[in-house]
């Protein structure tokens, strides 16, 4: 079973932890020179972020690609590309999980819900919306399950449209579900760097 191996290699990564704001900050540094950065939710251990970063061609830092959570702030990225901006009434694709599912919101998609099809492609591994109006059409891998090595279940996906958003949840497999139970014991165990010394068994 591979479940083990991407947990094998969580546990042997250079981990250091942050508590700030009610959450609980994890920087790992993985043997291969990639970053991970996730933030927790102190009280009830949601993931609340999860950024990416490696170096590029010169050994230099390159920039966070963010996995889950808001996505970089369009004013930064204004700052970056003075000239080429993205209107803000297109679609804002982002992941924002719960405990017990994988979930991405679509915003700015101001069609009804019978619009929308959203279907697993098991031979690809990914997920894709599209809409019958041909307006919209989107294709997105589950990062976890590709780490995990698990399939994707056309069972486990549903779909729902509320406020000008889509709202897609992936039902998390057990697989996963005692992994991240794990992985959040382990965490607890590290010590943060302000946390005085005293809670970071708590919760």
């Amino acid at each position: 079973m591979a479940v083990p191996s991407w947990l094998e290699r969580l546990r042997a990564a250079r981990k250091t932890a942050l508590v700030q704001d009610g959450k609980r900050k994890i920087h790992y540094l993985f043997e291969d020179g990639k970053e991970m950065a996730e933030e927790y939710e102190m009280k009830t251990g949601q993931l609340v972020s999860r950024k990416w970063r490696e170096k590029n061609t010169l050994g230099g830092s390159g920039k966070w690609q963010v996995e889950v959570g808001e996505p970089a702030s369009p004013l930064l990225e204004a700052l970056e590309s003075e000239l080429i901006k993205e209107s803000s009434s297109n679609p804002v694709f982002m992941r924002k999980d719960t405990l017990s599912s994988f979930q991405w919101r679509i915003r700015n998609l101001p069609y009804p819900k019978e619009v929308y099809s959203v279907s697993v492609e098991k031979e690809q591994r990914c997920c894709v919306v599209r809409t019958t109006n041909k307006k919209y059409y989107k294709k997105f891998s589950i990062p976890d399950l590709d780490r995990y090595q698990l399939p994707l279940d056309t069972a486990a996906l549903s779909f729902a449209h509320a406020n000008n958003t889509l709202i897609i949840t992936y039902q998390k497999p057990k697989e996963i579900l005692a992994a991240e139970e794990q992985l959040q014991k382990e965490l607890k165990k590290i010590k943060a760097a302000n946390d005085g010394g005293g809670d970071c068994k708590t919760q």
